[in-house]
């Protein structure tokens, strides 16, 4: 800029062409990264995960006290919901809640056979949680620093149908000597 008699006004000040500088001073703080977990009633984690590696899920299975949650590796719009249709239509009649962190923002919905339910109050869903799955949802801890933990990634179909036949195999032999001790 300069004033009538040609004199730049603003020596030490340059605008650039494009604005791509400016970005660094105005950027926000990283936002947190977006977490999904599906909470289940099943008490085993290696079958509920080579479930989803048979189904193709990238997903990380936790037992916990109140069963097995699952941590989905793909939070991208609708795949967090795709894990909850698919879990819960495998497990026919067994109810599961999908929790999501996105932002500072956490949402929890129920969902039963393969369809998605309620809005459910997050505070009230993680007011008896496991503190492991309470501080994966609020980036206190990531699913590596957990005990325990069954992936679905390289477990292959093999591997997966034999950690299935297995856990079908135990639940016939509990249910027979369930049988005879009637």
């Amino acid at each position: 800029m300069t004033d009538p008699s040609g004199e730049d006004v603003f020596p030490d000040v340059t605008v650039p062409d494009d604005l791509s500088g400016l970005d660094d001073a105005t950027a926000a703080p990283d936002a947190p990264r977006p977490v999904a977990v599906v909470v289940t009633q099943v008490g085993a984690a290696e079958p509920l995960a080579a479930a989803c590696a048979l189904a193709g899920l990238e997903v990380d299975a936790v037992l916990s006290g109140i069963g097995v949650f699952v941590v989905c590796r793909d939070t991208s719009p609708g795949a967090p919901q795709r894990v909850a249709e698919t879990l819960t239509r495998a497990m026919s009649g067994l109810p599961a809640i999908l929790l999501e962190r996105r932002d500072d923002r956490i949402t929890a919905h129920r969902w039963l056979d393969g369809v998605q339910g309620d809005k459910l109050a997050p505070a009230i869903v993680l007011g008896g949680a496991p503190d492991a799955l309470e501080n994966l949802l609020l980036g206190v801890e990531t699913v590596d620093e957990l005990p325990g933990v069954v992936s679905s990634v390289g477990m292959g179909r093999f591997a997966a149908m034999r950690a299935l036949a297995s856990t079908a195999r135990a639940a016939k032999r509990s249910a027979k000597k369930k049988g005879k001790a009637s």
